[in-house]
């Protein structure tokens, strides 16, 4: 199996491109690497039934986020908005760029 590369990582903002919730923004949660899949913070939710743990733990139907085709959210750019990534070499470090304005991200 090979390891997918991704652009996009852990807390950073992105735009949805695609799909029901098109043009919603949020935080990247986690991923889920073997199904190329992001969970973003506040999009794509779903009602899911949740067995009861404990006495105090409530059971039910609840609300959470379920996951998105990394192809279908794009990185945002605090300048300029949703934009695609670059790379630069600065030094011996590999920094982020955007590709509109090449600012750092």
């Amino acid at each position: 199996m090979v390891d997918t590369k991704f652009k996009i990582k852990k807390d950073d903002t992105v735009q949805v491109i695609a799909g029901k919730d098109k043009g919603k923004r949020g935080k990247v949660l986690r991923f889920l690497r073997a199904k190329d899949r992001v969970i973003v913070e506040g999009v794509n939710i779903v009602k899911k039934a949740m067995k009861r743990r404990s006495q105090q733990d409530r059971g039910g139907i609840v609300e959470i986020e379920a996951g998105l085709h990394i192809s279908n959210v794009m990185i945002v750019c605090k300048k300029c908005g949703p934009t695609r990534l670059g790379y630069k070499i600065d030094g011996k470090n590999k920094v982020r760029v955007c590709r509109k304005c090449g600012e750092a991200l």
